[in-house]
């Protein structure tokens, strides 16, 4: 189940915000370096000369995502041992489970307020597959805000966005260089991290802790809830980690907030499931959302703009169908700080993609205009 691998660090490559990418030289194979990658609050930060044990797993399969052998242990130099902050366990029973802080726990700072908790005051949530449509997501927000007469981030008055991850993917938010540059930029104002998913700003144990504490804890006029970088799809009807799409779609309406559902949609890739509207969107919001959400249909025009018309009407037996606009939205992504790219396709690969995500922020971003009547809802 796992490859392992004895390697030394020739040189470090690039950091960001709890991760740091290297290259080592693998035993055996000296001449031919990988690429890995380590998160220094797990297990110490590797430095040149160091010895490391690896998972190469990843890299063997050739995946795309997650293409990296993982630096699981530097053995000769452990680093010291963390205060123990926390009781909440993630990567549960895993070789390298970890004792995080929760916000939801007891002995919290924020304890009190979630205890308490129980609504997010019709807050707008993007709801989305794929991790990838998050920096478009929030390309549509800003862009709305703008059109609004709102100046946008860094310094301006636009909306708090926080992004609450789910556990499908990626558990470690460090690994997402997406939320690192979006973070620099000012473009996200903090990430939860929830169920097994660990490394946010705030730490919670379900999904629904995640939005109140986003909304509660952090101040969020917006949020947006997928999973990590990484998707697992089997190409059949339920087996793909996005079907946890759906089940955010119930939690968002449980706690009286507005759902958004942002369509994956694609006029390039070459799997005919995911053409159009993909499968994924049509499962999870079609057979796994039992609240009705609001679906953004981005209006592309032409025969493609027709398909992915004619593909979510089907979805108007459960949910409000709203189309939106796209006008402006392509400039919107391009100004966007962080690499727009899903599936290895960037903007100009797939960017009906973009669009149909971007729409869905735009959405959102006018639905917080109607329901605060200005940017900016006060704490509920």
């Amino acid at each position: 189940m796992i490859t392992w691998r004895n390697g030394t660090v020739s040189r470090t490559r690039r950091e960001w915000p709890g991760a740091v990418e290297l290259d080592v030289a693998v035993d055996g194979a000296p001449t031919r370096p990988v690429r890995a990658l380590a998160y220094p609050a797990l297990t110490g930060c590797p430095r040149p000369g160091d010895r490391v044990l690896l998972n190469t797993t990843a890299l063997d399969l050739g995946l795309g995502t997650g293409g990296y052998a993982l630096v699981v242990a530097v053995p000769d130099r452990l680093p010291p041992d963390p205060e123990l902050a926390g009781h909440l366990v993630k990567a549960r029973y895993t070789p390298l489970q970890a004792t995080v802080a929760g916000a939801d726990e007891q002995g919290s700072p924020h304890h009190d307020v979630l205890r308490d908790a129980d609504d997010i005051g019709g807050m707008p949530v993007v709801v989305a597959d794929l991790h990838s449509a998050l920096p478009a997501v929030l390309a549509g927000v800003f862009s709305e805000a703008e059109r609004s007469g709102v100046s946008g981030p860094p310094n301006g008055s636009a909306p708090r966005v926080v992004y609450v991850m789910q556990d499908g993917g990626a558990l470690p938010a460090w690994f997402s260089r997406t939320c690192a540059t979006l973070r620099d930029a000012g473009w996200l104002a903090a990430t939860v991290t929830t169920g097994q998913s660990f490394g946010g700003d705030l730490e919670t144990v379900t999904v629904h802790t995640g939005l109140l504490a986003a909304r509660h804890v952090l101040g969020a006029d917006i949020a947006v809830v997928a999973q990590g970088p990484g998707n697992l799809g089997t190409g059949t009807r339920w087996g793909f980690s996005g079907v946890a799409a759906g089940e955010a779609v119930n939690a968002v309406a449980a706690l009286g907030g507005r759902p958004v559902a942002s369509l994956r949609v694609s006029d390039t890739d070459p799997r005919e499931r995911h053409r159009g509207v993909s499968h994924h969107s049509l499962t999870a919001y079609g057979r796994v959302a039992l609240a009705r959400a609001q679906v953004v249909v981005p209006e592309l025009g032409g025969e493609f703009g027709d398909l992915v018309a004619s593909g979510a009407a089907g979805l108007g037996g459960r949910h409000e169908i709203v189309t939106v606009p796209v006008d402006g939205l392509e400039a919107a992504l391009r100004g966007c700080p962080a690499r727009l790219s899903t599936m290895g396709r960037g903007l100009d690969e797939d960017l009906a993609y973009f669009l149909a995500a971007a729409a869905a922020g735009r959405h959102a971003g006018r639905l917080l205009l109607q329901l605060s009547g200005f940017w900016g809802l006060s704490p509920a």
